[in-house]
């Protein structure tokens, strides 16, 4: 058990995820990697003593000499300190929900770019309706070295030429997928983290009010479902 309350934990990791070092440098001998690193691992046993013992062997990996070994294990490490940040902001305040009245256009903007700030590995797009307006809106808000993933279905003549601009000026790996066996709107963050809009990603308050709620109880389902469908919709260059 924590020591300290789960709220103020819960503070303490969100803002060690908010100073994370650059992901070009995390593994350079400095002495802010280094402090990083020692109060992520003091946080985690804080937390979790058992995965806190998970945590000192990443910590191993991503500082060990190859970076074939420590890309994975840096990665694994994000998703353990989102685990840790989710499951103490349930203990403390519940899961998110929120609804955005009818014109409140940034608001909605505002929750949905939270939501992509907190990504440092993967984001996942699940929307028919992804096109060059939600990248001009959206994409800038994605950190350097996050892994995006766009899966769509209608509107890939005005989607496509966008992301594949902003890939050429940010140098983010961004990956459009179709499929049509879409309905619903989901965000899926470093594969810990799941909200459903009630809207199109780019028209969220537009014409109705719109609902953001994070999805706990169906993750492990609802997750599953779209990486299958992500595996076995359509590829575009």
């Amino acid at each position: 058990m924590p020591n300290l309350p789960p709220a103020q934990l819960l503070a303490e990791i969100e803002d060690l995820l908010r100073t994370m070092p650059p992901r070009a440098t995390i593994r350079h001998d400095t002495e802010e990697n280094y402090a990083w690193f020692g109060r992520a691992a003091a946080l985690v046993a804080e937390w979790n003593s058992a995965k806190a013992i998970a945590l000192d062997g990443l910590l191993r990996s991503v500082q060990a000499r190859s970076a074939i070994d420590a890309a994975p294990a840096l990665g694994n490490m994000m998703v353990l300190l989102h685990q840790a940040r989710h499951d103490l902001r349930m203990k403390s305040v519940g899961p998110l929900a929120i609804v955005v009245d009818q014109g409140a256009v940034f608001d909605y903007f505002d929750e949905i770019r939270k939501a992509i700030e907190e990504a440092k590995v993967d984001l996942l797009f699940v929307d028919p309706y992804l096109d060059s307006e939600f990248c001009a809106r959206y994409l800038p808000h994605v950190s350097s070295g996050v892994i995006v993933r766009l899966l769509c279905s209608e509107r890939l003549s005005t989607l496509l030429p966008a992301a594949a601009l902003y890939r050429q000026q940010s140098s983010l790996s961004i990956e459009v997928r179709s499929s049509k066996s879409l309905h619903d709107r989901f965000l899926f963050v470093d594969k810990t983290l799941c909200y459903q809009s009630g809207a199109s990603f780019k028209d969220g308050a537009k014409k109705s009010p719109a609902t953001l709620t994070q999805i706990t109880d169906a993750f492990v389902a609802i997750q599953t479902t779209y990486e299958s469908i992500w595996t076995s919709a359509t590829p575009h260059p």
